[in-house]
Formats: structure tokens, C-alpha cells, sequence
């Protein structure tokens, strides 16, 4: 079983390397799109978000301070395709994909914007973390 501190080096350091590989460029806020294939009210993914955010502050990245978190939820596929394209115009550091619908959508939107997918069995795990 992974334990709470294993979860958000995990999580925290899977966020924070395309942003750390372009710490050079000075004191701009970071941006992190996030696409969850889940309707937007669904409870796990909002605290998989949370969870995320937690790890992202235990690393040093404070939202509205250097980093900026845009959340797309949707359960609909045609919607994601949307919400894709809308992540990608933000043009963020990376975006993080919460299953392979996600990623596969990403694909389809951009080859230029980083993206990580997120397995979810560390996704399922990401609640502990708020607890």
C-alpha cells in the first residue's frame, strides 16, 4: 500500500517537472491544466484535485502565487474534446490527463503542450492524502 508521503512526492514531482525544467525563465506564474473524464460535480474527482493541490503546495508550488490550476471535468466525451481544445488555448505549462480517455483526447488536441497521465490506481489513492 502506498503511504501518504510516497502519494505526494508521486503526484507533487509528476507536476512539478515540466515546471521545474523551465525555472530559468524567471518569475512568471506556472499554469497546469487539468482534464478529468468525470462530470464536474462527481465528489472523487474533486478531491482528486485537492489531493493534487496538497501535493503540488507540500513542493512549494502555491496557487495564485506561481502556479495557476485550470480544472476541466466532464463525463460527456464530446465535451471533453471541447475542454481539450480550451486547456490547450490557455497554452499551459502541461496538463494532466485523468485516465486514458483523457490522454487520448489530449493526443488529439495538441502535440505541442506536455501532458501526464495519471494512472488511476495512484488517483484512487489520492484522497489518503487529504484525510
Amino acid at each position: 500500500m502506498i503511504r501518504r508521503r510516497e502519494l505526494i512526492t508521486l503526484l507533487g514531482g509528476a507536476a512539478a517537472w515540466p515546471l521545474a525544467a523551465r525555472a530559468q525563465q524567471g518569475g512568471r506564474m506556472r499554469r497546469i491544466g487539468v482534464l478529468l473524464p468525470v462530470p464536474a460535480d462527481d465528489q472523487n474527482g474533486r478531491d482528486r484535485v485537492a489531493a493534487f493541490r496538497q501535493a503540488l503546495q507540500a513542493h512549494g508550488w502555491m496557487e495564485g502565487l506561481n502556479v495557476r490550476i485550470d480544472t476541466r471535468a466532464t463525463g460527456d466525451r464530446e465535451v471533453l474534446h471541447q475542454y481539450a481544445a480550451e486547456l490547450v488555448a490557455l497554452a499551459p505549462d502541461v496538463i494532466l490527463a485523468g485516465n486514458g480517455v483523457a490522454t487520448e483526447v489530449l493526443k488529439q488536441a495538441t502535440r505541442t503542450v506536455p501532458s501526464l497521465a495519471i494512472p488511476p490506481s495512484i488517483l484512487l489513492r489520492a484522497d489518503e492524502v487529504i484525510e
